[in-house]
């Protein structure tokens, strides 16, 4: 009898090691799997940081190298954004007025733009030519890209 009970001391052991081993291995095989994948959450929370100007938390929300409009360089770091920032949101768009009332455009799957108008005419939402680009990456949402497209 003891030896009877034994085995299943072990086997629950076992079988308790086991299903441990299967859930570390799937949290590890998908690295993105608690990232955010709510495009609508993430947005609320990149478009809030422009908002208040929080710099820092909005460098946290973008993937480098961030891509610029024709002819300009590359954001290629965290401190190459920061001290870039007001080119970026303060440019040829007002991004913080116009995150307030900007819609989401999907793309695709992975991808989302905001389209602002020119800072100089911020109510012509007939011609919004400033692109910000969103993607899905391996750690969640992110800002990838500004664009002209009248460039």
């Amino acid at each position: 009898m003891r030896t009877s009970n034994s085995n299943s001391f072990v086997l629950i052991r076992t079988v308790r090691a086991q299903l441990w081993l299967a859930g570390v291995w799937i949290l590890l095989s998908f690295p993105n799997a608690f990232a955010e994948s709510d495009f609508s959450t993430f947005w609320q929370k990149f478009k809030s940081a422009v908002i208040a100007g929080d710099k820092a938390k909005v460098a946290e929300m973008t993937k480098f190298p961030l891509s610029m409009p024709y002819e300009v360089k590359a954001v290629k770091t965290k401190e190459n954004f920061l001290s870039r920032y007001n080119e970026i949101f303060k440019g040829e768009a007002n991004a913080a007025q116009c995150f307030g009332k900007a819609e989401p455009h999907k793309e695709s799957d992975r991808q989302y733009d905001i389209y602002c108008p020119f800072k100089g005419t911020p109510n012509d939402w007939e011609n919004a030519p400033i692109r910000f680009v969103f993607e899905l990456t391996k750690g969640g949402w992110k800002f990838v890209g500004l664009d002209n497209i009248n460039e």
